[in-house]
């Protein structure tokens, strides 16, 4: 049951019978009231009426005398809507007997591709693939839970000029050497000791360009050793997958090389539909709105001077096979905000060939950079980028550090349970708490802690309730009665009511901020309602109910902590 959406719908006809048309009537909490509905104010000027005076004959005209308690106007012209006691314990009720928690599956279920985490082989995962991969696990959990068939892409950069030089310095090694060497996920220093030799001599930069000409003609042994590369850096990456608790697998993964066989096709479709242009020997398509700096068209080069393939041409093909042989209808590209402009060019030149119509869309969900302390990108000591596997190591022993500080009884399992679920949980959480388009500066007092916005902070909130009901030695009955006695159980049972209003909304923009904001009000409303009503000693009848908003905090918790991709512990 969604609280929300319940009373704009009571309230719509009564907006559309005032206004002459249909009106969104801006339902939304209020510090005055439960709800306030604002559209009064936004009609004033289309009406030529006082605000104060189409709100009244709104209310004239809505039914809802079983819905609330009262409905007022208020101030300049805002209806203010306080639900019935009554009506919230009904509905409160009705969730409890809802293994959904009041959020239906959707009625029109779609094809999503979700392309996420992307990192390059032979190199290692940093703190810049974070983001990507968490924002992107949330989407298709989120997605997944609501019955869309998602499919989850990791477009590997697995192809291109580098691996010329990957695969000779491969060579230098010898085969058994640099699988140990790559087993060990020290990829990095494998790239690295590649560059070197390609950038100081001359007879490896040389060995290396013919590889790649072997590499993109089919030779044998050539892809053999590719294979070998991107094999082991897979393995690598599944480790930190692993680690980092998301659901991406091994069949997920999808290099660029996947694409290869579908290059030349694009380039030949786009120029008979007559959008390729020659540009200083490239081969481009200039998407209408796009210019540069100097005003000048921009092109989207497909195919360059060299007569090679870039990230263009790879993408389009990839677009054009999710549209097309997966029959995809919502295409999402969690990738940084610096990409904004390719994908919008992209996005544009697929639509203009017709591989991208309606129904089907596409949306790049961009996002800011992680930050130190300084306010600049965050760097390790050395000035290179962060490891994201000690990154994730580094939460983990500090949970375990603050569990251990915490209880100095809990037995190494469990301690390590504990760290693993809320380190892991706080380095998601404080991205996810984010507004995705923001930077944010990495804390860790502040992601750790047990107050505030964070992910430990709504998992102490679980564990505190199961703990709760071991105490009671029994589990909440789901017929029981709702009794909203108290103004701080009336305050829980509205947040509760929400849950399936964040996630429809969350569902459309994919802004799991919104989702973490309603998860630490419920938990905050919750609080509010243990330090001001007695559960196990209350009468019979108000300790079941009190039981039963308890485990339904406790159930709307774990499942949106889940859609996050964060874990909840029995104990903390």
């Amino acid at each position: 049951m969604d609280l929300e959406r319940l009373l704009s719908d009571r309230l719509a006809p009564a907006f559309a019978t005032v206004a002459g048309g249909p009106v969104d009537p801006l339902v939304r909490r209020s510090p005055r009231a439960d709800f306030q509905s604002d559209a009064a104010l936004a009609l004033a000027r289309r009406l030529g009426r006082p605000p104060r005076d189409i709100a009244a004959d709104v209310l004239q005209h809505a039914v809802l005398d079983d819905v609330c308690a009262s409905a007022e106007v208020s101030g300049p012209g805002f209806v203010n809507l306080t639900v019935a006691d009554g009506a919230l314990a009904r509905m409160v009720a009705a969730l409890a007997g809802d293994d959904r928690l009041g959020v239906p599956e959707t009625g029109t279920p779609e094809t999503v591709v979700v392309d996420y985490s992307a990192p390059n082989v032979a190199k290692e995962m940093h703190v810049g693939h974070l983001r990507s991969t968490v924002i992107g696990d949330a989407a298709v959990r989120l997605l997944d839970w609501l019955g869309h068939r998602v499919v989850r892409v990791n477009h590997l950069g697995d192809w291109g000029t580098p691996f010329g030089m990957l695969i000779e310095h491969l060579v230098d090694l010898g085969e058994a050497e640099a699988a140990d060497e790559l087993s060990m996920g020290d990829l990095d220093s494998f790239y690295r000791a590649a560059r070197g030799k390609f950038d100081a001599d001359e007879a490896f930069r040389e060995r290396s360009r013919r590889r790649v000409v072997a590499l993109q003609g089919g030779d044998e042994r050539t892809r053999r050793l590719w294979r070998l590369l991107v094999e082991q850096s897979e393995r690598y990456f599944l480790t930190v997958y692993e680690l980092l608790d998301v659901t991406l697998t091994g069949d997920d993964f999808r290099g660029e090389s996947a694409y290869n066989d579908r290059l030349a096709g694009v380039v030949e479709d786009l120029d008979a539909l007559g959008l390729l242009r020659a540009s200083d020997g490239a081969e481009c398509v200039f998407p209408p709105g796009f210019v540069g700096r100097d005003g000048e068209p921009l092109p989207l080069i497909v195919r360059k001077g060299d007569g090679g393939f870039g990230y263009p041409a790879t993408d389009l093909a990839a677009l054009r096979h999710r549209t097309g042989d997966l029959g995809a209808t919502r295409l999402l590209y969690v990738v940084g905000l610096p990409q904004r402009q390719h994908f919008a060019m992209v996005f544009a030149v697929a639509g203009a060939a017709g591989w991208l119509r309606p129904p089907a869309r596409a949306e790049h969900l961009g996002f800011g950079s992680i930050l130190g302390a300084d306010g600049r990108m965050l760097r390790s000591r050395a000035g290179e980028s962060v490891k994201l596997v000690g990154l994730l190591e580094e939460a983990v022993a500090r949970a375990t550090e603050l569990a251990l500080a915490k209880d100095p009884e809990l037995d190494a399992e469990a301690a390590a349970e504990i760290g693993r679920a809320v380190g892991i949980g706080a380095i998601k959480y404080a991205d996810l708490a984010t507004d995705r388009g923001k930077d944010y500066v990495l804390n860790w007092e502040r992601m750790l802690s047990l107050d505030g916005n964070t992910a430990p902070y709504l998992q102490y909130a679980y564990s505190r309730i199961r703990s709760v009901f071991r105490r009671a030695g029994t589990a909440a009955r789901p017929d029981a009665p709702v009794v909203l006695a108290e103004p701080a159980e009336r305050a829980l049972a509205v947040e509760l009511l929400g849950f399936a209003g964040v996630v429809a909304e969350v569902e459309r923009n994919l802004e799991f901020h919104h989702l973490a904001g309603y998860l630490h009000r419920l938990a905050t409303a919750f609080s509010g309602f243990y330090e001001r009503c007695q559960v196990l000693r209350a009468p019979d009848e108000l300790r079941e109910s009190r039981l039963l908003l308890a485990d339904l905090t406790a159930r709307t918790l774990r499942q949106g902590l889940h859609l996050l991709g964060i874990r909840t512990v029995e104990r903390m």
